[in-house]
């Protein structure tokens, strides 16, 4: 009817099984070939999806297209400071090393090129101390949590990080091992 058409477009007035069949339709995918780790805020995903589907689809462009094992290990603008790659390599972190954080202006959408480590996932709920205050600058603020989850992150997964996921990346699964990642930044405003 005539009011359909908008609310398709306005995830905040979707249900929960809107959100869902959405997500799991994957077309916000652009034909690139991983799995969504389900860690996901599909909710916050969806409500910056259509508010930014330019980002985002260049961001998830960018990842498709690009030959990820053999890019440059230096920031890639795809649009300005709205949407930019960082590539990098490193060894697996222990445990007394990786660290949790969490970002305001930024979604993160971590990949793992190839290796294979744990990323450590859990909601602000769970935040238990700052051990370095947010800096605007660099939007990121360190802390300490009360229960998370490490979940296997490699080649066949991606995960979509939001202001809600407090989140520790680059933690070794089993041995330390040499990690090739990417993180895309969105910028949520």
């Amino acid at each position: 009817g005539l009011f359909g058409c908008k609310s398709s477009d306005d995830p905040s007035a979707w249900s929960a099984k809107q959100i869902d069949k959405w997500f799991e339709k994957g077309e916000w995918l652009n034909g690139w070939q991983v799995t969504p780790d389900a860690t996901t805020d599909r909710k916050a995903f969806a409500l910056s999806y259509f508010k930014h589907k330019d980002r985002w689809d260049k961001a998830f462009k960018f990842l498709k297209e690009t030959d990820l094992k053999s890019i440059a290990l230096t920031r890639v603008d795809i649009d300005g400071d709205n949407v930019y790659a960082i590539p990098s390599e490193y060894m697996s972190k222990n445990e007394d090393v990786a660290r949790f954080e969490v970002h305001q202006k930024y979604a993160d959408i971590q990949y793992v090129i190839s290796g294979k480590e744990l990323i450590g996932v859990t909601p602000m709920s769970e935040l238990k101390d700052y051990t370095e205050p947010y800096d605007a600058a660099k939007d990121i603020a360190f802390m300490t949590v009360k229960n998370f989850r490490d979940c296997p992150a490699n080649p066949d997964k991606v995960f979509l990080l939001f202001p809600n996921d407090i989140h520790r990346p680059g933690l070794k699964d089993g041995e330390n091992t040499m990690i090739r990642k990417v993180v895309m930044k969105v910028k949520l405003d």
